[in-house]
């Protein structure tokens, strides 16, 4: 009898242990699923000494499911829905897929683009955006693909032909079947007067604006400035585009493809801070000038730092929101909300980046 009473209390002893030790577990779980410690008190609030609300609201994200120098996050749909819920909390009413597929790589099952050799996708991603938009009300933006020939060669005009297929492809499968396509993005990324450029841009945004009956095309260019290091170790260089030789290569540039791009969200993280409301004034003017909507892509990552890529400083981020809301654009875009101001990122200061944002806008 004694040792059958000793044998119960020890095997309540190791129950409970492992109960102490499972449960802080599953705490950290359930914490992660909601992206918040159970602990946290939302009643505090940081002091600002600046006043509130006085930058361009982020109403748009990129979406780099394929990525070129950022890590996976190797979510699922669970995730994605999640973020989405994030995204729609501060206003983002816009996902942009910066590309449909990266040289190989690729985010839906492309007939023309399996032939070619790419590799098939385990999920669908297109299909998860745009099931994901209309279940949040976003417009979802089409990135067109990437070869990787244009990085290799510097001729924009390699990537015409493999789009001339995934355009008329993607609007077949998804862009007549959901009513969140709303747009396209012309992903071909350049700075300045670049060969191809016009062209390609014109005759990708003719085909994406015909095939659709006219849904929106944008671009999103960087700046040749001082922060344009292009992975030479560096965080700045001495040659950086002038503003004025910016305003004539990009007058030259928007005179070629006006017709058929409807908006540009210049890149802001290549220039330094006191030269925003400079370049962004330029930009406006260009933009109205050719009836183009002006916006802004406000990176949400940190240029200024030797580690490539944190989640940004939040003053970095709200200067460069004021300068544009100060110039009159007409949209701030952002890459990227999942990786650099998700609550679930796998960066801790990306939560933190969220909140302060919330703090500034007034969020609840």
């Amino acid at each position: 009898m004694e040792t059958n009473n000793r044998r119960a209390f020890l095997k309540k002893a190791a129950l409970a242990g492992a109960s102490a030790l499972v449960a802080p577990s599953l705490l950290a779980t359930d914490a992660r699923s909601e992206s918040r410690p159970a602990t946290r008190n939302e009643e505090l609030q940081s002091k600002l000494i600046v006043p509130k609300n006085k930058g361009l609201k982020i109403s748009g994200t990129f979406l780099d499911e394929i990525s070129h120098d950022i890590p996976h996050q190797n979510w699922g749909e669970r995730e994605w829905d999640l973020d989405f819920q994030h995204m729609k909390r501060i206003g983002i009413d816009t996902v942009i897929m910066i590309r449909s597929g990266y040289r190989k790589f690729m985010t839906y099952p492309s007939p023309y683009l399996l032939k070619k050799g790419c590799y098939m996708p385990s999920v669908d991603l297109v299909d998860m955006y745009l099931r994901l938009a209309e279940k949040y009300q976003m417009k979802f933006y089409f990135g067109l693909y990437d070869s990787g020939r244009y990085w290799d060669t510097g001729d924009l005009s390699w990537e015409i032909e493999d789009n001339k297929y995934v355009i008329d492809e993607v609007w077949k499968m998804y862009g007549e079947k959901y009513k969140s396509f709303g747009g396209w993005y012309i992903s071909g990324e350049i700075s300045r007067a670049t060969k191809g450029a016009i062209d390609a841009f014109h005759t990708m945004g003719k085909q994406c604006k015909d095939v659709s009956n006219g849904l929106p095309t944008f671009i999103s260019p960087w700046i040749d400035g001082k922060k344009a290091i292009m992975g030479t170790g560096k965080l700045t260089k001495e040659d950086a585009v002038s503003v004025q030789q910016h305003e004539k290569e990009w007058n030259e540039i928007f005179d070629g493809i006006h017709d058929v791009v409807d908006a540009c969200a210049f890149q802001d993280g290549h220039i330094d801070y006191d030269e925003l409301d400079a370049f962004f004034t330029v930009n406006k003017k260009l933009a109205d000038k050719y009836g183009m909507q002006c916006w802004t892509n406000a990176e949400s990552f940190d240029r200024d730092m030797p580690i490539r890529f944190l989640p940004i400083k939040f003053d970095k981020l709200r200067m460069k929101l004021e300068a544009a809301k100060r110039a009159g654009y007409d949209k701030a875009i952002t890459f990227e909300f999942s990786h650099f101001m998700s609550p679930q990122s796998a960066y801790l200061q990306a939560g933190h980046l969220y909140d302060r944002y919330r703090e500034y806008f007034e969020i609840k």
